[in-house]
């Protein structure tokens, strides 16, 4: 089971690319920015593409009463999520190190696996519940107030995923960088499944 427990190794460990590279990008396009606006989500904070953008997102929020952006030190998750995936690269490379001595069944990969999916699917429900809260939990005595037609307020909700027209400005929300890393990583611990129990049979019918 050597080559599984590598596999499993190298697909754990790619999670620590999260620490430098952005996880989500959130970017918003408008006449009046030939450069569009964006912020880059990382783990443990939120960056503007360019150096004004966040600057210039807050101001644009301001006339609609949305919040400003968070700092790292006002959300929990942003001093939580790198602990969970630095505990989760280092249990990944810890059970691929014991799948090579076979010290372990190749089912603990999967298991692997299955955590991390269900701590992902937790982190996209809490970022969600955030964009929900950040784009209607407006400032009521807000300078500019859009109604949707049956006179309820107008929501500023940026997609959890994907385009979404928000009055004038198109806004797309897609993995960065960090994101495709993580699907990648999480795609070989699989593959170390794969090849776990191929090894597991072949041993077991010789």
């Amino acid at each position: 089971m050597k080559k599984a427990g590598i596999i499993m190794i190298i697909g754990s460990l790619l999670l620590l690319g999260l620490f430098k590279f952005p996880l989500w990008n959130i970017m918003l396009g408008a006449p009046q920015y030939p450069e569009p606006l964006g912020m880059n989500i990382y783990i443990d904070g939120i960056k503007g593409v360019s150096e004004f953008d966040l600057q210039n997102i807050d101001g644009l929020n301001h006339y609609i009463g949305m919040k400003t952006i968070p700092k790292p030190n006002e959300m929990w998750e942003f001093s939580v999520f790198p602990k969970v995936i630095l505990g989760m690269a280092l249990l990944g490379a810890i059970i691929g190190l014991l799948g090579i001595f076979n010290k372990i069944s190749y089912k603990f990969f999967l298991g692997w696996f299955i955590l991390m999916s269900v701590l992902g699917v937790l982190g996209m429900y809490d970022f969600n519940n955030w964009l929900i809260d950040y784009g209607s939990n407006l400032d009521p005595h807000a300078i500019i107030k859009v109604t949707n037609p049956d006179g309820t307020p107008m929501s500023y909700k940026p997609p959890l995923l994907g385009f979404q027209k928000l009055l004038n400005f198109d806004v797309t929300s897609l993995p960065h960088t960090g994101g495709y890393l993580m699907f990648v990583g999480m795609s070989l611990t699989l593959v170390a499944f794969w090849f776990g129990r191929k090894a597991s049979l072949k041993k077991t019918t010789q």
